[in-house]
């Protein structure tokens, strides 16, 4: 038989607890608790992140336009590759060290969450605009 400490039983409690908590369906207009809100920053995330996918696979399709273009010796698509592999660190970073503010707390979750959507939807806006050059 195997011995399963209390410690470890309470976080396979949290997380069972957790899973339960994001199957039932929260209501992101009108979130009721720390948890709740918590779930929602996490789903804005997750949207924006979705978004900002779109837009990068977008921008992608027009840096090749001006590639095969031969506008330049430079390249559109090796540009846009770096300038997104640079900012995702960046953004990741930046919400981490934002979420400090509560660490530890409940809320730590919201903030880095928070952070992180607006972050992602900033920089899906500024892909958006780029598209329009």
């Amino acid at each position: 038989m195997v011995m399963i400490s209390r410690p470890v039983v309470a976080v396979l409690a949290l997380v069972v607890l957790s899973g339960v908590a994001r199957a039932q369906e929260v209501d992101c207009s009108d979130p009721q608790n720390q948890m709740e809100i918590n779930i929602c920053a996490d789903q804005d995330w997750q949207d924006q992140d979705a978004r900002l996918n779109d837009e990068y696979q977008s921008a992608m399709d027009r840096a090749e336009e001006f590639d095969a273009g031969g506008y330049s010796d430079d390249s559109a698509v090796a540009a846009l590759k770096t300038a997104q592999r640079a900012w995702i660190p960046f953004r990741d970073g930046n919400c981490a060290a934002e979420a400090f503010a509560m660490k530890g707390g409940s809320g730590e979750s919201m903030i880095y969450f928070g952070c992180m959507a607006a972050m992602t939807a900033t920089r899906a806006d500024e892909l958006a605009a780029w598209m329009s050059y």
